[in-house]
């Protein structure tokens, strides 16, 4: 095994020039060769900011609404007013009810996303420090937390994909799918960034998006990408 990973290992070094940038195009067609995994590999971004992430108004994070979504069957848990169960299971929720909650503090988390209406976030104070940790809380910010939960559900079920920037203020995200058609990618992609560079923080100062990265799933590399191809210089 240690001797094809050597060999792969080869390949993508014969590829890849480490003092190149590369254009969003030729980045796609480079991930895609050099992915050896034999199943369909998710595709990520990185995208290292110039934030301060220890000043609460630089913190950057959002949502996106892919044009062509991510490639995964995301679970969602509707965890939402008597009222709203129905809609909220027509709408695509795999699990609906505050019944759950009661499963969480049992220690199940089969489920990607949870999406609440504002009148049950008290409920969920005592389930708080087992979502936290996870990522798993519902935020208004994060569109999470709705009146009309029946929208976002069908949102996320469409492609609607949420980030944060970690202590390092990088952004990451997967974007698509290596059986995703190139031109697919790119306006993923394409949407990503813009918001990315919408939600720039207002007390940022200096060079905002300091790299990008493309890779795929146990890649052992990431493409460096040429920020011309979303940064007017």
């Amino acid at each position: 095994m240690s001797k094809k990973l050597t060999k792969n290992k080869k390949k993508i070094l014969e590829k890849i020039s480490i003092k190149k940038k590369y254009s969003l195009e030729e980045a796609i067609v480079l991930v895609k060769e050099i992915n050896f995994v034999k199943f369909d590999a998710s595709i990520d971004i990185s995208v290292h900011l110039g934030i301060d992430v220890r000043i609460p108004n630089q913190i950057v994070r959002g949502t996106v609404l892919l044009p062509h979504g991510t490639g995964k069957n995301i679970c969602v848990l509707a965890l939402v007013s008597k009222d709203k169960e129905t809609e909220s299971k027509k709408a695509g929720a795999n699990y609906v009810g505050l019944n759950y909650i009661e499963k969480i503090q049992s220690g199940w988390t089969e489920f990607d996303i949870i999406v609440a209406t504002p009148s049950v976030m008290n409920q969920l104070d005592d389930i708080g420090k087992i979502l936290g940790p996870k990522g798993l809380m519902p935020n208004p910010k994060m569109g999470t937390v709705s009146v009309n939960p029946e929208k976002s559900i069908k949102e996320i079920k469409s492609g609607r994909i949420t980030f944060k920037a970690d202590r390092y203020g990088i952004v990451h995200a997967s974007i698509g799918k290596i059986s995703f058609s190139n031109q697919y990618l790119l306006e993923n992609i394409g949407e990503f960034m813009k918001i990315i560079i919408q939600n720039k923080p207002s007390s940022s100062k200096g060079s905002y998006i300091k790299s990008i990265h493309l890779s795929s799933t146990m890649s052992y590399y990431g493409v460096p990408l040429d920020l011309k191809s979303f940064v007017n210089k």
